[in-house]
């Protein structure tokens, strides 16, 4: 059994967003892609309606190719359990008050016992000085604790034979 991804909306956006004149958020994309491409064959691709909500936000034309590429991945919905241990992350401040949307990221792949979550927000989501606080409330909660990562750090090394 393929291990499951978690994809975060911000890999969503970089899939298919126009290319950026941002050296790094170009980059970012450039990568976000060439993960996409091969991650089918390694992972089972999974998302929630929360992922769907902000998907449609902002520019009409760029939300449409949002959702298309949802349209391909399982879905889960927001359940009480993930609402909870969203709520726990924020209270104990390992994510920001105002950040709540991304607990509730967080808190959905633990629920799910997700192995992956992948994302570009590194402020809030892949921030090495909030992860370990994120697991102490994952574990606590007598859950599992999502591999938070970005596409790059989930890239298949081809040198591995």
């Amino acid at each position: 059994m393929k291990p499951k991804v978690y994809i975060e909306t911000t890999v969503i956006s970089y899939l298919t967003g126009r290319a950026s004149r941002d050296i790094i958020v170009a980059g970012h994309q450039q990568i976000t892609q060439e993960w996409w491409i091969n991650s089918n064959d390694r992972f089972t691709l999974v998302a929630s309606e929360l992922v769907v909500q902000e998907a449609k936000a902002g520019d009409k034309d760029a939300a449409k190719k949002r959702l298309k590429i949802l349209d391909q991945i399982t879905l889960f919905e927001i359940s009480i359990e993930a609402l909870e241990l969203a709520k726990k992350l924020v209270e104990s401040k390992a994510v920001p008050k105002r950040a709540m949307e991304d607990a509730l990221h967080i808190a959905i792949s633990a629920t799910n016992g997700i192995e992956y979550l992948l994302t570009w927000n590194c402020k809030h989501i892949a921030n090495a000085t909030r992860r370990v606080q994120i697991e102490q409330i994952c574990r606590k909660a007598k859950l599992g604790v999502p591999i938070i990562c970005t596409p790059e750090e989930l890239l298949e090394d081809k040198d591995v034979e």
